[in-house]
């Protein structure tokens, strides 16, 4: 059979035929890693993060960059076509009526730059009850250029986006697959003549790859004794036909593919449909040559290749890439060469990064090589900085006389100016400095008053570890105001969660206290645009007692940095990264208390935090509260700070890391021990070894309770697993752009994973030791379902925090975590104890541990 050439024709077949084949489903949620974040691209482009008005609705779509093919009257001229905006006539209406098969008319937005685009929104023309003209079809064009005009299609193969049914409602439609483009046209379709009008708004985050097409050979199709593998890129929006041309598709679309391949993010579709992949006998030469064009020349750092190593079945990462830079129109002689570091042992698809070594280059052709019968990307992107260039040209002689000398006058007027300019700015800068030292003072005395806390920041965004003073009271636990963010409209029965307490007879009583303006205030007593290092969202921080941060010092050794070989990016933030490395030489700078499990002449793997060196003083300063009260933290399920890199930019902390990764991640590739994993050759964890997980996190947690530490994340992915089943407890979840979908974003402050949060933690923003209890039966839950499942998947985000709201009336509506198949009543019991709703029922760490730890020692749970 041919490779599939494109979606549009193979969709109907394709769908019948593997209508059956098991398929994994990912549900979306928001949240903000931050407008990214960028997040690398990598982070910055998936879907679930990139959803950010872009500026129809706000106004930073500026009137000139609005235009359409024509207009009813200059009162509904284009740029009256914002979203929930009622200017002018109210909408943008054509000159026309529009016809079936009249697809002239069209709304255009000029982005300006390019940008990734996975939502629009449209809506009719109301005019406060006098117009009642909308679309209720419409398609999308889009261009990168602003030449050459692509038609969006579904991952289905179809055009027409259905609109809206009246002239007053918002509908908002998720691009799947999203588009990168400058331009954007809106095109109103229908099924009769009629008079159409239209708001639109588009939701995405700017392109910072910068990458304009790719061409690269068609993908092929790979024989599995079941059934075939389609590998092709089925979203390419450029030619293909041998190979592929000038366009984008899978490989920039914001989605990694699964570690077995052969499933799929996206619901009902064929084998391989996240991946493009080619077999060796197809290029005698070893290697797949692809070449990406971007948009102007730029400073190449890296270049992300996101790899399936499914090596059962012959697919493993390249093993050499080959890269030539092309700056104007001439190639680079010398090509950069990478071989990466792929474990065997590790079937799990990852990024791979290349670093570019800063070449300067606006197209980049590498050849990726061979290291097995497959080779399957998923996604492809770029960290670069726009190239600089001394545009200054070269002064050319005037002619004039030595002796001659030009006139000067205008140019002591000039500098006159600046010079009056310049005073005037400082005095502005002085009174907006003193206005803001003022607010800080009555800021800090209001403070005093209400509550005697020493409050620090105990960790960056992402590290979400949190101390609270033994004798907190209520009025410690108030946090700044947030209001919970959605960009989907949702049903009328919906409630916020502050206004739903506000409503309960028995929250009257308190709503004082806790409650201003009907916005509950999260819990720290001081909060906190802490920008973090390893994250890219505001997560307020509670309060640190005086004794941990002026206690005596515990001496941290200065590792040397060139003993660091980097492995792996894990995580990323505003202000810094997470990174996998490699350590020689660390058993002489370690505290004798830690022990690895390896000669002293191998290298130790690491988890490096490094603060890069353009953060801002407070976040230089909560680093190094960190360090300091990370060096006292001694637990042996408690990840150790072991080094530090503090005598020169960047800052850097060293912490342990365990071989296998994060526990979630961990049991998703194991199977419960059975007759299914025996015909399944799958690798299994045990019941007994599922249970001393737990007793461990048990252990770990009642630490850090006796402390008065409260983690607020406690989750399987924030958990290391070591050999032998070891865990200790992280806190690196927040970081990874793989766990976004656990976070839901409350606007302008934090993110929240409050599918393992109590309801008091999201309704009234109290975290207490009583909390991370309940989070600890969530992680329970997650363990013994082997991490195959999110907590209440079957609810979305508005729901699970609706159902808090059952919790606190407690009339038995509530709905709780299920049983999960293979776990015993004794056990569950123990996860309901830790979702009762009065915080004082709730069983303590010790309780926990001492019941799991006899239970596993009788080995009757």
């Amino acid at each position: 059979m041919e490779p599939l050439a494109g979606l549009a024709s193979n969709t109907a077949t394709q769908e019948q035929h593997f209508s059956s084949m098991p398929v994994i489903i990912i549900p979306l949620y928001f949240q903000t890693l931050t407008p990214f974040v960028i997040l690398s691209w990598t982070d910055l482009n998936s879907n679930c993060v990139c959803r950010y008005p872009l500026g129809m609705s706000g106004g930073q779509i500026q009137d000139e960059d609005i235009s359409a093919s024509s207009q009813w009257s200059e009162s509904t001229a284009a740029r009256y076509g914002r979203l929930d905006f009622e200017e002018g006539d109210g909408a943008w209406c054509p000159e026309i009526t529009v016809e079936p098969d009249n697809l002239k008319e069209f709304l255009q937005i000029d982005l300006r730059s390019l940008h990734f685009i996975t939502l629009v929104g449209t809506q009719g023309r109301h005019a406060g009850g006098i117009g009642n003209e909308f679309a209720q079809m419409y398609k999308i064009k889009y261009s990168r250029d602003g030449s050459r005009w692509i038609s969006w299609r579904s991952r289905q193969g179809k055009q027409v986006i259905e609109g809206n049914r009246n002239a007053y409602d918002i509908v908002l439609k998720d691009l799947e697959p999203p588009i990168i483009a400058r331009y954007v046209r809106f095109m109103p379709v229908t099924d009769h003549s009629m008079n159409v009008c239209m708001r639109v708004e588009l939701y995405g985050c700017e392109w910072l790859d910068g990458l304009v097409s790719y061409n690269a050979p068609a993908g092929e199709q790979m024989t599995l004794p079941s059934y075939p593998v389609y590998l092709n890129d089925s979203v390419y929006d450029g030619a293909i036909i041998y190979s592929m041309t000038e366009g984008l598709g899978q490989l920039t679309d914001g989605v990694c593919g699964l570690d077995d391949f052969t499933h799929s993010h996206v619901y009902n579709v064929w084998p391989g449909y996240d991946y493009v992949g080619w077999n060796n006998e197809s290029f005698p030469s070893g290697y797949v040559e692809i070449m990406f064009e971007f948009d102007r020349t730029r400073n190449f750092t890296t270049m992300k290749v996101h790899c399936n190593n499914m090596f059962s079945l012959h697919v493993k990462a390249f093993r050499q890439v080959v890269c030539y830079f092309r700056s104007e129109t001439n190639w680079e002689a010398l090509p950069l060469s990478f071989s990466p570091v792929v474990g065997e042992t590790n079937p799990s698809a990852r990024f791979v990064t290349v670093n570019l070594a800063n070449h300067m280059a606006s197209a980049i052709k590498c050849q990726f090589y061979f290291a097995d019968a497959w080779m399957l990307f998923s996604e492809i992107t770029f960290q670069s900085d726009t190239a600089m260039y001394n545009t200054t040209p070269t002064q050319p002689k005037t002619g004039l006389p030595a002796n001659t000398q030009p006139d000067d006058s205008n140019t002591r007027l000039l500098i006159g100016c600046l010079v009056a300019i310049i005073f005037i700015l400082v005095a502005i800068i002085v009174l907006i400095l003193w206005r803001q030292v003022w607010q800080k003072v009555l800021e800090k005395a209001s403070r005093r008053i209400l509550d005697d806390e020493l409050t620090a920041s105990l960790s960056i965004q992402s590290e979400t570890f949190a101390y609270n003073h033994n004798q907190s009271s209520t009025t410690s636990e108030q946090e700044s105001n947030a209001t919970y963010d959605h960009i989907f409209p949702l049903g009328p029965d919906y409630q916020e969660p502050s206004h739903l307490i506000c409503k309960l007879p028995e929250f009257a009583q308190n709503s004082e206290e806790l409650v201003q303006d009907g916005v509950p205030h999260y819990a720290e007593a001081e909060i906190v645009n802490l920008q973090g290092v390893t994250g890219s969202n505001t997560y307020a921080i509670p309060a640190v007692t005086m004794d941990l941060l002026s206690g005596k010092d515990v001496t941290m050794e200065e590792f040397p940095r060139k003993l660091l070989t980097f492995k792996e990016k894990l995580g990323e933030g505003q202000f810094g990264e997470v990174h996998l490395c490699e350590a020689e030489g660390m058993h002489e700078f370690m505290n004798k208390e830690v022990l690895f499990d390896i000669s002293e002449g191998q290298p130790v793997l690491v988890a490096v935090k490094m603060l890069r060196s353009d953060a801002n003083k407070n976040a230089r300063n909560d680093f190094l509260k960190e360090i300091k009260i990370m060096s006292r933290l001694k637990d042996p399920n408690i990840i150790r700070l072991l080094a530090v890199c503090i005598h020169s930019d960047p800052l850097c902390m060293i912490t342990e890391y365990m071989e296998n990764g994060d526990l979630n991640q961990f049991l998703s590739r194991h199977e419960p021990e059975g007759q299914l994993a025996l015909l399944s050759n799958a690798s299994t964890v045990s019941f007994n070894n599922q249970c001393y997980i737990a007793t461990q996190i048990a252990s770990g947690m009642k630490y850090l309770s006796s402390l008065n530490f409260v983690h607020r994340d406690l989750a399987t992915r924030n958990c290391l697993v070591g050999k032998n089943f070891t865990i200790k407890i992280a806190d690196f979840g927040m970081s990874r752009n793989l766990y976004s979908g656990d976070y839901y974003r409350i606007q302008g402050r934090a993110v929240l994973p409050i599918r393992w949060m109590s309801w008091e933690s999201i309704l009234l923003g109290k975290f207490t030791t009583a909390s991370d209890v309940w989070a600890f039966g969530v992680t329970l839950w997650e363990i013994l379902n082997f991490c195959k499942e999110q907590p209440y998947s079957q609810l979305t985000d508005e729901q699970v925090i609706e159902n808090t709201g059952e919790f606190f009336r407690d009339q038995k509506r509530q709905i709780y975590l299920p049983q999960p198949v293979l776990c015993p009543d004794s056990l569950y019991k123990i996860m309901l104890s830790c979702w009762r709703r009065n915080t004082k029922e709730r069983p303590s760490f010790q309780e926990i541990h001492q019941a799991l730890h006899t239970a596993l020692i009788w080995g009757h749970v």
